[in-house]
């Protein structure tokens, strides 16, 4: 009875600490080197914050309740130094950036990847995903676009605009904003190849023929870079990222928006008046789902590893931590939990 009594009371101070980190800055890389057995996520940028919190959140819940066996969890950034001490045993492991990097590390000969973290869905073959990998959801979020506070560019463009401008076919801000002189030339940004918030904003835009005037190369979900003091600039954001940066206050060094604020589409703000995530924006074809890929065999296993994984992102049914503990941290981060029994659930390729 004590024991039992002490290990509530251990979990109720776990939670009181969860709170008090959760309204501090980005967590960074992990301050160890992983150990052979524990769980690794290296991957996409968008949800790189809320997994670095789960990380600390989990490993300190395991600690409150005297498991000193269980693998832990940790979650590498995906932008830092070029390359990372992986785990024990892999060093100088190249640091992959954006979902589509750390997928494919992932289902690399002999990965000792464990989770990439995915801001996208499963894609179709040829050229799509391993249908080995499983797809297994945690939160909802949305990507809008953004532009310079001061900038040239109204508060809302229509998703027939946008595809407009990033095919280059509108090119002058003047067409659309008549205020502004004639002849300034519109510079469309988009994150680099590997970003998930990328292909999913081009596919939510009707899948444009990219222009020439498309720049490539900021960093996704950063507003810090140069390129941003042009006012003519525009780029694509994840709202819940945002809102974490600017609301949650998790934002540090090159982590931060910057000059860029979060515009609407087609007249529906991304936002609510409490500057959380809309509903009814997540709900259109800008709203998307996130997710943690393991490989399929790791998931079903009945080894350590495979105990492990379905204990931090399986549903809550089956006690996953994520799904049954991180609704708070999921919101401070920005994102919207998922409903019922979505969290935890998988998808896969089947093509």
């Amino acid at each position: 009875m004590r024991k039992t009594a002490a290990k509530l009371l251990a979990v109720a101070a776990l939670a009181t600490s969860v709170a008090t980190i959760a309204s501090g800055t980005a967590i960074a890389d992990p301050t160890v080197t992983p150990a052979a057995t524990d769980i690794v996520s290296v991957g996409s940028d968008t949800t790189q914050a809320v997994s670095n919190q789960f990380s600390t959140d989990y490993n300190a819940y395991l600690a409150s309740i005297g498991d000193t066996t269980s693998p832990r969890y940790y979650s590498w950034d995906a932008t830092g130094s070029a390359t990372i001490n992986l785990r024990a045993g892999v060093s100088n492991f190249n640091r992959p950036n954006g979902s589509g990097a750390g997928i494919t590390a992932l289902n690399a000969l002999n990965s000792p990847v464990d989770v990439a973290r995915s801001s996208r869905g499963p894609k179709a073959n040829p050229g799509g995903d391993p249908t080995t990998d499983v797809f297994v959801a945690f939160a909802k979020d949305a990507v809008s676009w953004s532009a310079p506070a001061t900038g040239y560019a109204p508060a809302d463009l229509t998703t027939v605009q946008l595809k407009s401008i990033y095919e280059c076919g509108t090119t002058d801000w003047h067409t659309i904003v008549p205020s502004v002189p004639a002849g300034t030339t519109i510079k469309p940004y988009l994150p680099q190849s590997d970003s998930g918030t990328r292909a999913f904003f081009l596919t939510a835009i009707g899948n444009p023929a990219l222009g020439p005037c498309v720049t490539t190369g900021p960093q996704e979900n950063e507003g810090t870079d140069a390129a941003f003091t042009n006012p003519a600039s525009l780029f694509p954001y994840s709202v819940a990222h945002y809102i974490g940066q600017v609301y949650g206050g998790h934002s540090s060094g090159t982590d931060a928006p910057g000059s860029l604020t979060i515009r609407t589409v087609d007249g529906l703000s991304p936002l609510t008046a409490a500057n959380t995530l809309s509903p009814q924006f997540a709900a259109t074809p800008y709203g998307r789902t996130v997710y943690n890929v393991v490989r399929q065999g790791d998931w079903t296993a009945s080894n350590a590893r495979g105990t492990a994984l379905r204990n931090i992102f399986g549903p809550a049914s089956t006690n996953g931590w994520i799904c049954k503990n991180g609704t708070s941290i999921i919101k401070n981060y920005g994102f919207l939990p998922l409903p019922g029994t979505a969290c935890g659930s998988t998808i896969q390729n089947t093509v």
